[in-house]
């Protein structure tokens, strides 16, 4: 009976421990690493460098955030129990390094764990160590990247070490360029040599700048390698990697110009169907833009923890908004106008300033924040001289969609089938029994609904404010005017050619002036060609 229960105490104390061993190890790590860390405080300098190498033995997730903090200057120390702390880049907040935990803010009584010249050597190397070790590619990624841009003696070795054990191509190709720029430094020759070759075509700004110290002025002999054949190779190189990044540099250049092409489609498409299809001078159109930027802000207020869906939640919200503004605006005001070109004008100009007293009464006059969505965020990265932001990337797709959809809505719609026989022959249209008035208005609240999704995209590149709408009102009539009133395809290459034309101008004379030259080339293509790149027939021709 007796064993039996010393049995059973046994095994109840043995699951007990088993139980807590992963809250110890969530808490405060292993006890070694613990032990290490309160040997800190009162240790020199020599002592600190023999504890950073055990450091970078351990394989503790709170290993690689000490020696940063460290090696930043941020690692202190409590006078009163000798409790180490990390100190936030800000200066504002404490994290225990055992328990990787708030611990407040900082206050009198703690002292800073200094370090000298030799210590942050290395603490470089064993971060470098460490992260090199890592499970995660990224992190062995980034850790080779930074490596590159000093390579010395102990980096090299770490490298040579690692290129043998590395199973991820993307991390070895990485390791190898970082081997061959530790090898143009060296003392043989033939070993610069076949660096300089086995760089040659490689676009990263580290390996441009290493080979153009090597290659040196064609003008002074004297700079750059010592070698002839080294700095002959090195200025081959470097001209060969230049032509590559002039060659990526308009390709990014054509797709920045893509990414402000879109947006001018997005804002004028809507108008292409207001102003094209109605003949109507809508000058409210921007703040039809505006109010589809005030309702991302406003779904984001009801969505705060689902930001993510929040867009897509606005794009047919924002719609419906301007839509029925649209509507209104056509019932109320734009239907006992039409034929009256200047009064439309004045009197949708009027809509225009009493949309923006609404909002800077109901929001303020002050911008809205409206937060990107996280899968919005970032860049997608062709090479080291090559990448657009996911944000431009998704604009383009998006204007591609909106277009392909409104295109289908006016050729496959039995709406779409009557707003055609509307804006070509009016009577005809009437006589064969299409209500008029009410396509007019369907129309007018087609094209001011995608104004509102116009504004949806715009928030994500701009301030939304009060005076959103009036910052592409006149480039939203410039691109319907150029591809030719009334014509969707106008409106989508019109827009694109602008926003390319303009990317490929600013580089050589600025954004002014890009400006200005586009502006000039439109009045004096519409001279000779006044109806547009593709003239639309009908009712707003024959006017």
């Amino acid at each position: 009976m007796t064993k039996s229960l010393l049995r059973l105490a046994l095994l109840l104390a043995l699951g007990l421990v088993a139980a807590a061993a992963p809250a110890v190890r969530a808490a405060g790590g292993s006890a070694e690493f613990a032990t290490l860390v309160g040997q800190l405080s009162a240790a020199d300098y020599v002592q600190k460098r023999a504890l950073i190498e055990q450091f970078a033995r351990l394989h503790e997730p709170n290993v690689v955030p000490l020696l940063t903090a460290m090696l930043e200057g941020r690692l202190q120390v409590r006078d009163a129990d000798m409790k180490v702390f990390i100190v936030s880049a800000d200066g504002t907040a404490l994290t225990d390094v055992l328990s990787a935990a708030p611990a407040g803010a900082p206050g009198d009584g703690l002292s800073n764990i200094g370090v000298n010249n030799q210590l942050r050597k290395s603490l470089r190397g064993a971060i470098a160590q460490l992260q090199l070790a890592d499970p995660d590619e990224s992190v062995r990624l980034a850790a080779v990247t930074e490596m590159l841009r000093s390579v010395d003696d102990e980096s090299t070795a770490l490298l040579r070490g690692r290129a043998e054990t590395e199973t991820s191509p993307r991390v070895k190709k990485a390791i190898a360029t970082a081997l061959d720029v530790a090898d143009l430094g060296s003392t043989e020759v033939p070993k610069r040599l076949a660096a300089v070759e086995s760089l040659r075509g490689n676009l990263s700004s580290d390996v441009f700048n290493k080979l153009t110290e090597l290659a040196g002025s064609a003008d002074d002999r004297t700079s750059g390698d010592p070698d002839v054949d080294v700095r002959t190779a090195a200025r081959s190189s470097v001209r060969s990697i230049q032509g590559w990044r002039n060659f990526y540099g308009v390709i990014e250049t054509l797709l920045f110009g893509l990414s402000l092409g879109s947006v001018l489609v997005l804002a004028g498409i809507g108008l292409a169907v207001t102003f094209g299809v109605m003949g109507v001078i809508n000058m409210a159109h921007g703040e039809l833009m505006m109010l589809g930027a005030y309702t991302v802000y406003v779904v984001q207020l009801l969505m705060p923890k689902a930001i993510g869906a929040s867009i897509l939640v606005a794009i047919p919200a924002a719609f419906v908004v301007s839509g029925l503004m649209g509507v209104l605006i056509e019932r109320g005001i734009v239907r006992f106008l039409y034929g009256r070109p200047l009064e439309t004008l004045l009197a949708t100009f009027g809509v225009s300033l009493i949309l923006q007293q609404f909002v800077r009464d109901v929001f303020s006059p002050n911008n809205r924040p409206v937060e990107t969505p996280q899968w919005m965020a970032g860049s997608l990265r062709f090479n080291d001289v090559l990448s657009i932001t996911y944000s431009r990337m998704y604009i383009i797709l998006f204007t591609l969609g909106v277009f392909f959809l409104l295109l289908l809505v006016l050729r496959r719609t039995r709406l779409g089938l009557e707003v055609r026989a509307v804006s070509q022959n009016r009577n005809m249209a009437k006589a064969m029994g299409i209500r008029t008035e009410w396509v007019d208005a369907l129309t007018f609240g087609l094209g001011s609904g995608i104004a509102g999704v116009a504004g949806v995209a715009l928030s994500q590149l701009t301030n939304v404010g009060p005076n959103l709408g009036q910052s592409y009102i006149v480039d939203s009539f410039m691109v319907v005017v150029f591809g030719g009133v009334g014509s969707l395809w106008g409106t989508q290459i019109g827009g694109t050619s602008l926003g390319v034309i303009n990317k490929l101008l600013e580089p050589a004379v600025g954004a002014v002036l890009a400006k200005i030259l586009v502006l000039a080339f439109l009045i004096l293509f519409i001279q000779r060609r006044p109806r547009g790149l593709f003239p639309q027939k009908g009712r707003a021709a024959e006017g």
